[in-house]
């Protein structure tokens, strides 16, 4: 199986470190398995994104919002925050 490059956006990079550092690791893990396997069990297609697709995980009250480019093997993380914030 390939194994796609997972890079982090500034903004996601910027939000994740305001969350608190138990959580950090245990959402890097989660995000470091889209590398495995982009389009993980439960993920979400999110509707009303201009552009590329755009997909959703969960990780407790935390959402991960991301693209996929599959031609480059690349994962592209855009957003990481609060259920409450996160769409906002």
């Amino acid at each position: 199986m390939r194994r796609y490059t997972v890079r982090l956006a500034e903004k996601a990079k910027r939000t994740l470190a305001k969350v608190p550092q138990k959580e950090q690791a245990k959402i890097m893990d989660a995000i470091e398995e889209l590398g495995l396997d982009p389009r993980p069990r439960g993920y979400v297609k999110l509707k009303g994104c201009s552009g590329a697709a755009m997909y959703r995980i969960q990780y407790g009250n935390y959402r991960i919002i991301y693209t996929v480019e599959d031609a480059k093997l690349l994962v592209l993380v855009v957003e990481v925050g609060d259920r409450k914030d996160i769409y906002r």
